[in-house]
């Protein structure tokens, strides 16, 4: 067997174990409801140390809410991800459709401001923004 034989087959399996976790943590969300505080998933390490909300903070309820159609719900539960998230894979294939490294330091300090400031923004009083759990 030729060493790119090995090589492709890597990558196939690969591709596929990939989608598979992915397809199963969609559905483990979507069947599940991340909104009640009795759904099993990890806390955010971040919002335990602190008691602040990280930006991607609520991107587990906002993925529910996306999966049930639920857009009003997804902006108020995280929209910086709902919104972050496509414009950054918009960017890296443009990038590299284009022969062009998408990792630049300017791409770094874009994604680092923005975090930082939507970190800060989110977690002002008032702020009408915050991911909702719902208890019961």
């Amino acid at each position: 067997m030729a060493p790119s034989d090995t090589s492709s087959r890597g990558r196939l399996y690969t591709t596929l174990g990939t989608g598979a976790v992915l397809a199963g943590s969609l559905a483990y969300i979507g069947i599940g409801d991340p909104h009640s505080p009795k759904f099993l998933f990890p806390a955010c390490p971040f919002k335990a140390m602190t008691g602040l909300n990280c930006p991607a903070c609520g991107g587990l309820r906002m993925v529910h809410d996306v999966l049930h159609g639920d857009l009003a719900a997804a902006v108020v539960d995280n929209v910086f991800v709902l919104v972050g998230v496509p414009l950054l894979l918009a960017w890296i294939l443009l990038r590299r459709r284009q022969g062009q490294p998408w990792a630049t330091t300017s791409t770094f300090v874009v994604v680092l401001v923005a975090a930082i400031t939507w970190t800060v923004v989110r977690n002002l009083p008032g702020f009408p923004l915050v991911p909702t759990v719902i208890d019961g």
